[in-house]
């Protein structure tokens, strides 16, 4: 699981929403096209890859939102060697949006990214 969402820059690979991405500043920065061709640019904030986390925070995008921060984090499952737990969470301010909609948002980015992790790994 880790192999393939741990790369900073490996969104494209099981992220349907996120069709493009480029690495900057080396690897620290990605920038980021959603089908729209709407651009994201988010920085890495925190990588541990032993613990199989990463923390990024978003610097431009078509998001109402302000101090962005998530964390992509896989989990391994005691006495389990074939699934994992993956966790997916964000902290935010709303920007100008009513902070339930943000949340809906958000909370609706990572159920369907989530949900494209399971079918990725179950082809």
């Amino acid at each position: 699981m880790w192999s393939l969402i741990g790369g900073f820059d490996a969104l494209p690979d099981w992220l349907p929403y996120i069709p493009e991405s480029t690495s900057l500043e080396g690897g620290r920065v990605r920038r980021l096209k959603n089908p729209e061709g709407e651009v994201i640019v988010e920085r890495l904030v925190d990588f541990k890859e032993i613990e199989r986390h990463y923390s990024y925070a978003i610097f431009q995008a078509p998001f109402p939102v302000s101090g962005y921060v998530s964390t992509l984090r896989v989990h391994a499952v005691p006495g389990r060697d074939d699934i994992a737990e993956v966790q997916w969470s964000g902290r935010f301010n709303p920007d100008n949006a009513p902070e339930q909609e943000v949340v809906d948002l958000f909370t609706g980015i990572y159920a369907d990214g989530l949900d494209a992790l399971d079918t990725t790994l179950a082809s």
